[in-house]
């Protein structure tokens, strides 16, 4: 696994828009670039970042823009400027070549999991699931945004739950702040588990499966030794379709050596028969171990998770952290 260079005192952060633009919240926007700024940082944005525009500009243009910041030896860590929905569609614009030979970290989160799912299984280049530029305005000083931090400047720290939770994205007009009681919900009475960390937004993983953009398959084969753990943000998939994509991520032998599974909360909970989430997790992973309602996701706090890096969980009394280990 190649772990690219954190970031120090003065680098540069590039910031392109392979998701959404993000013109409708300039100011918010602003505010969080300034928020990284105060941490010694430089920014550098390509140029579709700020248009008013949910896909960021056509596809060719993201591809190029993203793979530009890969290419630019000025440019030491790389960030994408926000979720979305139409990340996909840009895949086959990026010059894969360009991101392998000039490994640097990719940071995003939701639609993004595409482009980190990718440069880690299929080019063995490991990626933070966690943050978009976009998303430190919304609380900062808070201890997951100040681990986020230490995260990306290489300080390893173990993340653990926290007593409350937000019901509600920061991102929603009716967010609340930390409004709920965190409890995180297992198959097992405890869990000390370690392996292979890899996942992402599940409603984007669905489109990759089968595609060339899917490198699990061999993923697994490099790192059965180690065994695997998955973890899933789910956004907005019903129960139903929660239940059938992992049943279908099963069937393609995603969960071979599989050592335990982290499921997050659910942000946009839905379902057409009755079927809870916790049914849909019960009955796939009805021989692995995991947790659900965990800090992974779209409701905060939540985790920054390093893809392609050794993770250690635990997990006991409705409560639980995780660290990582780059070997």
């Amino acid at each position: 696994m190649i772990y690219p260079e954190f970031l120090k005192k003065n680098s540069t952060i590039g910031i392109s828009a392979p998701s959404a633009g993000v013109g409708k919240k300039l100011d918010d926007f602003d505010a969080s670039l300034s928020y990284l700024r105060a941490h010694s940082w430089k920014i550098r944005e390509t140029e579709s970042v700020r248009l008013n525009d949910v896909r960021g500009g056509d596809a060719p243009a993201r591809g190029r823009e993203l793979t530009s910041l890969f290419a630019d030896p000025e440019v030491d860590f790389v960030l994408s400027a926000a979720g979305g929905d139409f990340l996909f569609e840009c895949l086959p614009y990026v010059n894969w070549k360009v991101l392998k030979d000039h490994p640097k970290w990719l940071m995003g989160a939701s639609d993004p999991t595409s482009l980190l799912y990718t440069l880690t299984t299929r080019y063995d280049i490991a990626t933070l699931y966690g943050m978009n530029a976009g998303s430190f305005d919304a609380e900062p000083g808070t201890k997951y945004m100040e681990d986020a931090l230490k995260i990306m400047q290489g300080r390893l720290i173990r993340q653990r739950s926290g007593k409350m939770y937000a019901s509600k994205a920061t991102f929603m007009d009716d967010y609340a702040g930390f409004d709920t009681p965190t409890v995180w919900l297992s198959n097992k009475k405890s869990i000390k588990e370690s392996g292979r960390c890899i996942g992402g937004c599940i409603d984007v993983l669905k489109d990759l499966i089968g595609t060339k953009y899917d490198g699990t398959k061999a993923f697994l084969k490099r790192y059965r030794d180690d065994g695997i753990i998955w973890y899933f943000d789910n956004f907005a998939m019903s129960a139903e379709n929660f239940y059938r994509t992992l049943l279908q991520m099963k069937y393609t032998g995603w969960f071979e050596s599989t050592k335990a599974v982290i499921i997050g909360r659910v942000l946009f909970q839905s379902s057409e028969t009755g079927m809870t989430y916790e049914d849909a997790v019960n009955m796939v992973f009805a021989d692995i171990p995991y947790v659900f309602n965990a800090d992974v996701g779209h409701t905060v706090p939540s985790f920054t998770m390093i893809n392609g890096a050794v993770i250690n969980l635990e997990y006991r009394n409705a409560k639980g952290s995780i660290a990582f280990e780059l070997k």
